[in-house]
């Protein structure tokens, strides 16, 4: 099968004046053509960053891509220029991104921020991108679509305006989706949803989607293959399936014990122990071996390496599954 997108040892650094973050650091990711990759972890592990290096978004910032390559259709997104990519950028690739409030402009109407990429890429003329904006708000489910095109941002609830991103997002008919987070603050039947909706946009357009999220129950619902980070670094990866029934990484065990279960009594949840390490003092050394119980000396002063275990697609980086330092 196609891959649509080849993320190869990608390493985005931000320089602050404390130092230096490696909010991305040698991460490479596959997403096929027709396939969902989520990418799962805590808050500050690099996902966004991961989605935003994609879409050229880091520019601007104190941050820089410092090595790797972004594969898309042939081509290395690096190495476009600022128009090059801006072709591609919401016509081929779209985004939702995480807030919805803060990501649609406040002073425009919704059917004004539906049409521009229409218009730019499309080449539809003004009436016709508004029929078709109409046409794409009713499909994501929004009724009095007519009257939702003139209405500004702050007269839409949080579901509605989620929704309009996604109308936004596949104006232009993508091959790639990136979604970062697109169910965050919706109550559960909203999620369910926006979940579905997405779903069945990607069954009827053969559409890819790299989705950022940190709620397993969004994994297990929608991902083909998951993606593990921890401190801007791959830790797990494999087939949903096999990995939700075999998890290998105790990163990766941990997540999975933290989510609540159905018709089952606990009287506290677990969470890991410890926080994530300071990404200005990270070292040489496995960075989750501060929170793990299963912690040996190389794991203080050597950091592993990605590598396929026990004869199955999964991939994992961790001492517990080199031969000769320890008995799995």
């Amino acid at each position: 099968m196609k891959n649509t997108l080849e993320i190869d040892r990608l390493s985005t650094y931000f320089y602050t004046e404390e130092g230096t973050v490696k909010a991305v650091d040698d991460v490479s990711i596959r997403v096929r053509e027709g396939e969902t990759v989520c990418i799962v972890g805590e808050s500050g592990c690099g996902k966004s960053i991961t989605a935003m290096s994609v879409m050229g978004l880091i520019e601007g910032t104190t941050g820089k891509v410092v090595n790797g390559k972004i594969g898309f259709d042939g081509e290395n997104l690096l190495d476009l220029s600022k128009n090059e990519l801006r072709t591609i950028r919401g016509n081929e690739i779209a985004m939702i991104f995480q807030e919805p409030m803060s990501s649609l402009n406040p002073v425009l109407p919704i059917g004004q921020q539906i049409t521009e990429p229409l218009m730019q890429h499309q080449k539809l003329s003004k009436k016709e991108a508004r029929l078709r904006a109409i046409e794409l708000i009713k499909q994501v489910g929004i009724s009095r679509a007519e009257q939702i095109f003139d209405s500004y941002p702050h007269e839409l609830s949080g579901g509605m305006l989620q929704r309009i991103m996604i109308a936004i997002a596949i104006s232009c008919h993508p091959k790639l989706l990136i979604a970062d987070e697109p169910t965050t603050a919706l109550d559960v039947t909203i999620q369910a949803q926006i979940l579905d909706m997405l779903r069945e946009i990607k069954e009827k357009s053969n559409m890819s989607i790299l989705l950022i999220t940190h709620d397993l129950g969004v994994v297990a619902e929608m991902a083909d293959y998951v993606v593990v980070m921890y401190s801007g670094k791959v830790v797990e990866e494999g087939e949903v399936v096999e990995l939700f029934n075999n998890p290998k990484h105790p990163y990766t065990k941990g997540l999975l014990k933290s989510k609540p279960i159905i018709n089952q009594r606990q009287e506290q949840l677990y969470s890991i122990p410890g926080q994530v390490p300071n990404p200005l003092s990270l070292k040489e050394s496995c960075y989750f071996h501060e929170r793990c119980a299963q912690c040996m000396s190389i794991c203080e002063t050597q950091q592993p390496k990605l590598k396929e275990v026990g004869g199955s697609t999964q991939k994992v980086a961790c001492w517990l599954y080199e031969e000769g330092i320890a008995d799995v």
